[in-house]
């Protein structure tokens, strides 16, 4: 097939809207053949001669008349029409690996025909042999530990150092166990794949809302509120909701983060399992949205049942792992923000201050926003010195760290600064943004 017939890839817009990835993941290949025409231009006929089917065979498939379900076919749909492989599962296509970085396999050295043994009890080295070997394998609770074991490092490297080069690995991990779930498995190990599938995906989720791409974002959340609906996980589907208000809160819709996060609450309060952390966490999402919408009384209530909250914490409570990063530093910072997004400054400044001096070192992003936002603080107050040290100061940890909402948020700084850009102390911040950092954007150029 001549490159010139066959795209680079489909439009990222496609790939990632959630009615195209559920037509992958069902294999509905009228409904993927419709989209492809309608969202990328691509017709019939070019679906037929890319894919290698003859076009009256593409035509009964999208008028619903046949279905396409032998694996050589569904491997030449996805070569032609340049979708991923995790997308119809399938494993990675060669196509998905920059050239450069393709591994040849060598063949090894043929053995003697005397020295070649294979022991009865091993399978032949047919696919089918193999496979049906690979089916023996059962999972156990420890298989259950190992998969949460790596969402906890996943998380642990996106705050040192952003969910970009994370991200194929994690949806990688996400199409497996969603795999799995295909197979019959004893009640808890099934429920426990459908909440790690349910992490996974909220994970590669919150990957693209820090990148700032919203419309991904929002895909990976609902695919992972599906996960979690199976299994009545009522706790986490508060956690992804409470993910999508705070999304929505950076998209400028105060008023959907205020109905996402009032969901995510009543799921919590339906579960009889929730603690005072999750709970707590909740509120303070409340909190932002409110203060988004420049409700101050709403703002100062919702903090306030979140310190509540988290006065209620008790040792023996039974966290999920996923709201343990809501410390009390945690509580303290998202406390300042709150203030700040009301305009209150001089509330928020002394309470992001200490909690950024007892902030683990580790987590660059969080130390990094954190004073961004302290340094806004204090320039809202007048205090330009101070704004500028604290905003040098968080140079060093944005640089480290892959992340658009980072970089908005010096971008605000940056623009704040307009007013005293010829002061000495202006000057020098900007010198040290050219060492540490190229140009964010258009809008940054010291």
């Amino acid at each position: 097939m001549p490159d010139a017939d066959r795209p680079q890839e489909l439009p990222a817009k496609l790939l990632t809207d959630p009615e195209m990835i559920s037509a992958c993941r069902a294999r509905d290949f009228a409904r993927v053949f419709r989209l492809v025409k309608t969202r990328a231009g691509i017709y019939p006929s070019m679906i037929a001669r890319r894919c290698e089917l003859t076009p009256s065979r593409v035509g009964e498939v999208i008028a619903g008349q046949r279905r396409l379900s032998h694996m050589d076919v569904i491997e030449r749909i996805a070569d032609g029409l340049r979708i991923p492989g995790h997308m119809l599962g399938l494993a990675r296509r060669t196509w998905e690996t920059p050239q450069a970085l393709v591994v040849t396999e060598c063949e090894a050295p043929q053995e003697p025909e005397s020295s070649k043994r294979t022991p009865a009890s091993l399978p032949g080295p047919d696919v089918d042999s193999i496979l049906a070997l690979a089916t023996r394998t059962s999972l156990s609770a420890a298989t259950l530990e190992a998969f949460r074991s790596s969402i906890e490092d996943y998380w642990r490297r996106d705050d040192q150092h952003g969910g970009e080069a994370l991200r194929p690995a994690i949806v990688g991990q996400l199409r497996y166990v969603v795999g799995l779930l295909k197979e019959s498995r004893p009640p808890s190990i099934q429920n426990g794949l459908y909440q790690i599938a349910a992490e996974l995906a909220c994970l590669v989720g919150w990957t693209y809302f820090d990148a700032r791409q919203y419309n991904q974002a929002r895909a990976y959340f609902t695919e992972a509120l599906q996960l979690a609906t199976e299994v009545d996980d009522r706790q986490f589907i508060a956690n992804v909701l409470a993910c999508m208000s705070l999304q929505a809160t950076y998209q400028d819709k105060p008023a959907d983060s205020l109905a996402l996060v009032a969901a995510a609450q009543d799921q919590a309060r339906s579960s009889l399992g929730s603690t005072p952390r999750v709970l707590s966490m909740l509120s303070m999402r409340e909190a932002f949205a409110h203060a988004t919408l420049g409700n101050r009384d709403s703002t100062h209530r919702a903090i306030g049942e979140a310190h509540h909250q988290f006065g209620q914490i008790q040792t023996s409570d039974l966290d999920p792992s996923w709201v343990t990063y809501f410390n009390e530093p945690k509580l303290i910072v998202d406390t300042g923000i709150a203030h700040g997004r009301l305009g209150e400054a001089e509330t928020a400044e002394p309470l992001i201050a200490d909690a950024l001096r007892r902030e683990d070192r580790t987590n660059q992003r969080g130390r990094a926003f954190h004073a961004f936002w302290l340094a806004r603080t204090q320039l809202d107050q007048g205090k330009l010195d101070q704004a500028c040290r604290t905003a040098t100061h968080a140079l060093e940890p944005a640089s480290a760290v892959a992340s658009e909402r980072v970089s908005g948020h010096l971008r605000e700084f940056y623009d704040q600064l307009a007013p005293h850009r010829q002061e000495p102390v202006a000057l020098a911040f900007e010198a040290r943004l050219r060492e540490f950092l190229p140009p964010v954007s258009g809008s940054i150029r010291p």
